[in-house]
């Protein structure tokens, strides 16, 4: 997956790799895809039910070039926002120096809770788009699917100088973004295309049109 995936998709940052190939993804996987857990697409952890969407860990290519792009010193504080069962918080947890995992599943919170036995890792249960106020301010946020919109909420809860990544999907167009916060201002700048599940809880309001 490393070698196949990552490497050869412009992902050097050492930290990032050292952590893929540390954390073992068929983990946090159900049983019955444990097999299919390395390959390049997003993977299904929640199958769709009533109105609730299925969930997804993003593909590993996509997950590693937002991880570069938040660039991570070993002393960070991460949000990581729809953690589904932790793989990304996993991971974060290899890199930064503490990781709060926010999923608003219930049943894939409490899977993550289990998964994550990492002493730096904190999983809560909250509504992913209002983020965890009660940390913050963060070093780095990691939104875990694509989103209509960035909420405020979000982005206030970084501290000066904190990065926000994540996948930005509007009509059919699907890119990944990096927000930065300078004081009391926030700049985005676009990374590259991608195409990933989205994150539910973060869609746009609807304007009317005549």
């Amino acid at each position: 997956m490393v070698d196949g995936q990552v490497r050869v998709n412009d992902v050097t940052d050492a930290a990032v790799i050292s952590a893929m190939l540390e954390v073992p993804r068929e983990k946090f996987v159900p049983d019955a895809r444990a097999s299919l857990a390395y390959i390049d697409e997003d993977l299904c952890v929640l199958e769709a039910a009533g109105s609730a969407p299925a969930r997804y860990l993003m593909e590993p290519m996509v997950l590693a070039r937002l991880l570069q792009a938040l660039e991570i010193a070993p002393g960070a504080k991460v949000l990581d926002i729809g953690c589904a069962t932790g793989y990304s918080s996993a991971v974060l947890s290899s890199i930064a120096h503490s990781v709060v995992a926010v999923e608003e599943d219930t049943t894939l919170a409490a899977s993550a809770k289990k998964l994550l036995r990492t002493a730096n890792v904190e999983v809560v249960s909250g509504k992913a788009s209002a983020g965890w106020a009660e940390a913050a301010p963060y070093d780095a946020i990691l939104i875990g699917g694509a989103v209509e919109e960035i909420p405020s909420a979000l982005t206030g809860q970084l501290r000066d100088g904190g990065r926000l990544a994540a996948v930005i999907r509007k009509d059919s167009a699907a890119r990944a973004m990096l927000y930065v916060r300078t004081g009391g201002h926030v700049s985005a700048r676009r990374l590259f295309d991608a195409a990933i599940p989205p994150l539910p809880g973060f869609e746009a309001p609807k304007s009317f049109v005549f």
